[in-house]
């Protein structure tokens, strides 16, 4: 039962991390790092003779905050204009907006 609401916890953690990115672009990245995540531990689990879904949920979770960090493998700033709006600049200096 306690392995269950720990596992449990640990996804739930992996969502909420996904959820606290800024645009849609981190969103999909977070998610996309969980998924890897989860499929790399859930392999290294099974291969080392643990549990796989102990290691699919701390894959997970760390798989998503990878994601959220790291866009493209960048680190993206986000900035406010003069206005308050937020955006982001790419590498050719470009201005992306926030929403």
């Amino acid at each position: 039962m306690t392995k269950n609401i720990l596992m449990l916890a640990t996804l739930m953690s992996a969502l909420l991390i996904a959820g606290c990115a800024t645009d849609r672009g981190e969103r999909r990245a977070a998610v996309r790092g969980a998924l890897i995540g989860a499929a790399g531990g859930a392999a290294v689990a099974a291969v080392t003779g643990g549990d796989a879904l102990d290691g699919a949920a701390i894959g997970a979770a760390g798989g998503a905050a990878i994601g959220a960090i790291t866009h493209d493998g960048k680190r993206r700033d986000v900035y406010r204009d003069g206005r308050g709006r937020k955006y982001w600049t790419d590498d050719n200096g470009r201005r992306h907006r926030v929403r």
